[in-house]
C-alpha cells in the first residue's frame, strides 16, 4: 500500500474526489485552451466552461483535498488509543513526507499557473463581443446582429458601454450580475428598452475616437433611392451636409455646433422624442430658453423637470445597433447589384412581404421563398423563366434583410427603436427644429432645410434631365405639406418610399 502510505490523511473519499475533480478540470482547461489557440475559434459556451466552470471545478477540487484530510485527522485524534498532535509535523528527514511535500509544491505551482491563465483569459473573454452578444443568445441577438452589420462592427462592446477606468468597469460588472439574473430567471422585458439608464457620458467614450476639435466644415453624400413602381425607377439626391462644429471659425455653426455649445432640454417621454423645453447657453454666457408654443411647460414644470445636457448620443442614438428600413435595404441591394433592379415591382413587393407580421423568422423566410417567385410566375411568366436565377438571388437577399432587421422572438423590428440621425423615418432633428419652439424674445428654432444641408443635384422621375432644382423636390407634389408635415409622419409606418406615379403593383 505504497500509495496509501504517501497519501497519508488524504487517503479518503472526500480528498480522492477532490483530486479527481482538480486533475480533470486542469486537463480540460489545458485541452480547451489549446483547441482555441490552435483553431482560433471563440465560442461563447466553450469560453464559459473553459474560463469559469472548469477553474471553479479545479478550485473546489483543491479545497476538498485538505478538507477530507482534516476530517480524517480529527476523527483519528478523537480515538483515545492514538497520540496525534494538534498540528502536523513536517519532517524532511522522512522520505515519504519529503516526497509528498515536493509533490504538493510542484502541483500547487502547476494549478496556480493554470488558474491564473484561465483567470486572465476569462477577464479577456468577458470583454469580448462574443461574451456580450452571443452568450445570452435570444436576448442579445437583435443588438448583436445590428452591431455586426454597423460601421462600428470592429469596435468592442466594452469600448462604448464601459470605457477606460476601474470605476466604470466595476459598475458594468455589477450591472452585468443583474442582467445575468434576469436572463437566468427570465425576468427581462421581451423588448429591451432604450435609452439605457446611467449610460457613461459620450465624451468619455465616443470622443476617444471622434475628435470634436477636428470636425470639418461639410461632407458630400449621395443618397440612392428607387421608386416602388414597375420600373423601380432610380432616384438620386446629392447633398452637401453642413457638419461644421470647428470652433473659432466660420464653420462653427454647422450641425456639430450643438456639442460645442451647452444645450440642455427636458423630454416628457422615455424615448426623448417629445421635447417641449430647450435651454441654450452661448459661449458668451447668455442663456436663451425655447418652449414649445403648442404644448408649453409651466414655470413649475420647467423647474422640476429633469434636464439633460445634450451630447453625441442625442442625435447619434443608434451609432452601432442600427436597424434599417426595408426600403433602404432594398435601395442598397439595387445599387450594389445584389438584387436585379430590372425585376418589375421588386422593391414594392419585397417591402410589402417584409413588413407583414410573422410569428417566427422561419415563417418569414418561407413566405419570402414562396411569394416572390410566385408573383413573377403569375404576372410575368416569360421573365420568371428567363430570370429565374436573379429571382432566386433576390429571395436570398430579401431573407437576409429580414434576418438583419426583424426579430420576432424579442418583438423587435426595424422601427422599434427610433434613430434620430436625419428625419425620414423618425422626427429626429424635427424634435427641436420644428418651427414651434420660441424664445421670450421671439426667436424661433428654424425648420429651414438649408441650415443643415444643401441640395447639390437631384435626379428622379418628375425632374427634367439636366435641371438643377433650387431645393429638395418631393417625388409627388404635396404642396405646402412638404414644409408643414414631418417626413416621418408618412414614412414611419412601412419603410416604403412614396410612389412616383404608379401607386399599385400588378395583382
Amino acid at each position: 500500500m505504497a500509495i496509501r502510505k504517501y497519501a497519508g490523511y488524504a487517503w479518503n473519499l472526500v480528498s480522492l474526489v477532490g483530486m479527481i475533480l482538480a486533475v480533470t478540470a486542469a486537463g480540460l482547461i489545458i485541452g480547451f485552451l489549446s483547441y482555441e489557440g490552435i483553431t482560433g475559434v471563440e465560442k461563447p459556451y466553450l469560453g464559459l466552461m473553459t474560463y469559469f466552470l472548469f477553474p471553479g471545478m479545479l478550485i473546489v477540487g483543491l479545497l476538498l483535498v485538505p478538507v477530507g484530510a482534516f476530517l480524517v485527522r480529527q476523527k483519528r485524534r478523537a480515538h483515545a488509543g492514538e497520540d496525534i498532535p494538534a498540528f502536523p509535523r513536517l519532517d524532511f528527514n522522512d522520505p515519504a513526507k519529503r516526497h509528498l511535500f515536493i509533490f504538493f509544491v510542484v502541483a500547487t505551482i502547476g494549478f496556480v499557473l493554470i488558474v491564473s491563465i484561465a483567470s486572465l483569459k476569462g477577464f479577456e473573454f468577458t470583454e469580448s463581443t462574443t461574451f456580450c452578444g452571443e452568450l445570452c443568445h435570444v436576448v442579445m441577438e437583435p443588438e448583436h446582429t445590428a452591431w455586426a452589420n454597423s460601421p462600428h462592427a470592429k469596435v468592442k462592446c466594452v469600448e462604448c458601454h464601459v470605457g477606460p477606468g476601474a470605476a466604470w468597469y466595476v459598475k458594468a460588472k455589477l450591472s452585468g450580475m443583474r442582467q445575468l439574473y434576469a436572463v437566468l430567471f427570465h425576468t427581462y422585458p421581451e423588448t429591451i428598452e432604450t435609452p439605457i439608464d446611467n449610460l457613461r457620458p459620450a465624451r468619455d467614450t465616443c470622443e476617444h475616437c471622434h475628435w470634436p476639435e477636428k470636425f470639418y466644415a461639410g461632407r458630400q453624400k449621395i443618397f440612392y433611392h428607387y421608386a416602388p413602381n414597375e420600373a423601380n425607377s432610380p432616384r438620386e439626391i446629392n447633398l452637401l451636409i453642413k457638419i461644421g462644429g470647428t470652433p473659432k471659425s466660420s464653420n462653427a455653426m454647422g450641425i456639430h455646433w450643438h456639442i460645442k455649445s451647452k444645450v440642455s432640454y427636458i423630454a416628457t417621454d422615455k424615448k426623448r422624442i417629445n421635447i417641449p423645453y430647450i435651454r441654450v447657453e452661448g459661449t458668451d454666457g447668455k442663456v436663451t430658453e425655447f418652449v414649445d408654443t403648442e404644448k408649453p411647460l409651466t414655470k413649475a414644470e420647467i423647474e422640476k423637470g429633469k434636464k439633460r445636457e445634450m451630447d453625441c448620443t442625442d442625435c447619434h442614438n443608434r451609432p452601432t445597433h442600427i436597424y434599417r428600413a426595408p426600403g433602404v435595404e432594398m435601395d442598397e441591394n439595387f445599387v450594389s447589384g445584389h438584387i436585379d433592379s430590372s425585376l418589375p415591382y421588386m422593391k414594392k413587393i419585397a417591402v410589402e412581404i417584409l413588413t407583414r407580421p410573422y410569428k417566427t423568422a422561419e415563417d418569414a423566410n418561407a413566405t419570402i421563398a414562396k411569394e416572390l417567385p410566385a408573383y413573377y410566375a403569375k404576372n410575368y411568366p416569360a421573365l420568371a423563366s428567363s430570370k429565374a436565377k436573379q429571382i432566386a438571388q433576390a429571395v436570398v437577399e430579401v431573407q437576409g434583410i429580414y434576418g438583419r432587421n426583424f426579430f420576432p422572438a424579442m418583438k423587435v423590428s426595424w422601427n422599434t427603436y427610433p434613430n434620430f440621425i436625419g428625419h425620414f423615418y423618425t422626427p429626429g432633428c424635427f424634435r427641436c427644429h420644428d418651427g414651434k419652439h420660441k424664445s421670450a424674445e421671439g426667436k424661433v428654432i428654424s425648420k429651414d432645410c438649408d441650415m443643415c444641408h444643401t441640395v447639390l443635384s437631384q435626379k428622379q422621375e418628375n425632374i427634367p434631365e439636366g435641371t438643377k432644382p433650387k431645393g429638395f423636390v418631393h417625388p409627388v407634389d404635396i404642396g405646402d405639406e412638404l414644409f408643414k408635415t414631418n417626413c416621418s409622419d408618412c414614412h414611419a409606418a412601412g419603410g416604403q418610399d412614396v410612389p412616383g406615379g404608379e401607386t399599385h403593383a400588378k395583382k
